[in-house]
């Protein structure tokens, strides 16, 4: 009987995990309001109640999907094991690590635009509800250990810290194939960092 309970629980995952992916794909070729139910249903090859021993609305899918699909799953056991002796070491291998993992999952930051443009945000709570008791810890860390940090406030550090992160990808989006684009230096993110690390002015002599 444990078994067979066991094999009902992966059946029923399985079927979570095609309807958002279903989702995932018609969303960002149709956009969220363009795509029906319906549509979600036939792409996952299930029938229209199907979808409804899953998830009561379209809504409920597109939540699961910033939940499920959320790229910290993989980001936060390798930020947890970042190495550096000083904070600036720290962050530049944290974002290192980021970059790459955001570049293995470049769906996520459509949705999250899908997410700003037609939801105004209103996951964001739910998202911080899940990664923010994992992640602010990492900040809280290393303000109390890591020396030569201005900033006091581990929610303010992290903010800005992921804030930077985001913002470098939308413009990055802006600028691609423009003449801006075409004058960035050869590494851009770490030219990003040191303006975030370092701020735009040098130092008083």
């Amino acid at each position: 009987m444990p078994a067979k309970t066991k094999d009902i629980q992966t059946k029923g995952e399985t079927t979570r995990t095609a309807i958002e992916d279903a989702a995932i794909e018609l969303f960002l070729e149709h956009g969220y309001h363009a795509t029906s139910m319906r549509q979600i249903a036939d792409h996952a090859g299930l029938a229209l109640g199907g979808i409804y021993n899953h998830f009561k609305s379209k809504d409920e899918i597109f939540e699961g999907i910033i939940i499920d699909k959320h790229p910290y799953r993989k980001v936060l056991p390798a930020i947890l094991e970042a190495q550096g002796e000083s904070a600036e070491e720290f962050l530049r291998n944290a974002v290192s690590i980021i970059m790459r993992e955001l570049g293995s999952e470049p769906i996520f930051m459509k949705l999250m635009f899908i997410e700003m443009v037609e939801f105004n945000g209103k996951h964001g709570s739910l998202m911080l509800k899940e990664i923010a008791p994992k992640v602010l810890p990492v900040f809280e860390k290393l303000i109390k250990v890591r020396k030569g940090l201005r900033v006091t406030t581990p929610a303010i550090l992290m903010r800005s810290f992921f804030g930077m992160i985001v913002s470098f990808y939308v413009t990055e989006m802006i600028i691609a194939n423009s003449v801006i684009g075409k004058l960035m230096p050869k590494n851009p993110m770490d030219a990003y960092l040191d303006i975030f690390l370092h701020g735009i002015l040098k130092p008083e002599s």
